[in-house]
């Protein structure tokens, strides 16, 4: 059989709980932090991927019809000098 001294029983206790309330407040800066993150990148201007996609697209199109376009330009000026 073994005793139990009522200090220890105590003391384990005490750190038991002590150890719940550290984790739960580490628990909750986590959560408070990452809240905090979302609020910043939240303000700041950034476009979604679709949005980014849709650009890009268009910048591709765009690039495309300008060298078109530089290409009949440089024929016409070879044209028009002969």
């Amino acid at each position: 059989m073994q005793s139990e001294n009522p200090f220890v029983a105590d003391f384990v206790k005490m750190m038991n709980s002590a150890a719940g309330t550290l984790a739960g407040m580490g628990r909750e800066a986590r959560d408070s932090a990452r809240e905090r993150f979302k609020e910043v990148l939240g303000d700041m201007d950034y476009v979604t991927r679709e949005e980014f996609d849709a650009v890009k697209e268009l910048a591709a199109t765009a690039r495309g019809e300008v060298e078109s376009l530089k290409a009949r330009i440089a024929a016409l000026e070879a044209k028009s000098d002969q």
